[in-house]
């Protein structure tokens, strides 16, 4: 349950801007009908490929956009779009000793709406990957624009889902609601407290560095995301994460 998104409780948690570099929620979805990527062949892909564009076509507003097919897409825009955190690559070696980047580039692409502030990945590791993001730190704005998306899709296509396990996902710590709600916050002096750890734990968050899983933080800048999928809605998820991003703002500027 996405909650009542005109009455969520929540909006930007850091209205001085001081803080927090920007915010994205996303979810990862799979397609009822077709397998995860070590199962599938190449002609699954282009097929999921397609439908996924025809829906991404249908979206309208502010999340109306383009679609950029991997495959044919010169170093030049594959550079610039992974740099700005747009792109996915084929670099990560668990996912390759899976066997995700199977038939790579062929049925992978990048979607996203004219201001950049709703983007989905089709066959990265998950079948879609729908995010939501802007600069700075207004939660509300970017979660009500994601879950506009999610239904505006789920119109045109049907996604795995299973009763004890929520959506279905290749990676299996992304069961549950799929969702990663996260800020890119400026924490120097928090990040440096010896309980900066515990203080993650307690609320529920995970720290890790801007550049993705496994990497360090930059200059005290980290990316703080909820821990917990599983168990709760997505309303839950994203609340959880705002509790505790409240409680460090709290902290790093007290």
């Amino acid at each position: 349950s996405f909650g009542d998104v005109n009455n969520l409780g929540f909006g930007d948690l850091d209205p001085s801007g001081e803080l927090i570099v920007s915010t994205r929620v996303r979810v990862g979805r799979s397609h009822a009908s077709y397998g995860f990527p070590p199962v599938i062949t190449k002609e699954d892909r282009i097929n999921m490929e397609k439908i996924s564009v025809e829906a991404l076509q249908t979206l309208e507003g502010e999340l109306s956009g383009q679609y950029y097919p991997l495959t044919g897409m010169t170093p030049d825009t594959q550079a610039k779009l992974t740099a700005d955190h747009f792109l996915f690559n084929d670099s990560d070696r668990f996912l390759k000793a899976a066997n995700g980047y199977d038939d790579w580039p062929t049925g992978r692409g990048i979607y996203f709406s004219q201001d950049k502030t709703f983007l989905c990945w089709v066959n990265e590791e998950d079948h879609l990957r729908l995010i939501s993001m802007q600069k700075g730190g207004n939660l509300g704005e970017v979660y009500k624009r994601l879950v506009k998306a999610i239904e505006q899709m789920e119109k045109k296509l049907t996604f795995a889902k299973k009763d004890n396990m929520g959506y279905l996902t290749f990676c299996p710590s992304n069961l549950g609601t799929t969702m990663r709600a996260s800020v890119h916050i400026k924490i120097p002096k928090v990040s440096q407290m010896p309980d900066f750890k515990e203080i993650c734990d307690k609320y529920n968050l995970q720290a890790r560095g801007i550049h993705g899983e496994h990497t360090e933080s930059v200059g005290g800048v980290y990316d703080i995301s909820n821990k917990r999928r599983m168990g709760l809605t997505e309303f839950e998820a994203v609340t959880e994460m705002m509790r505790g991003v409240n409680e460090i703002i709290r902290l790093e500027k007290s």
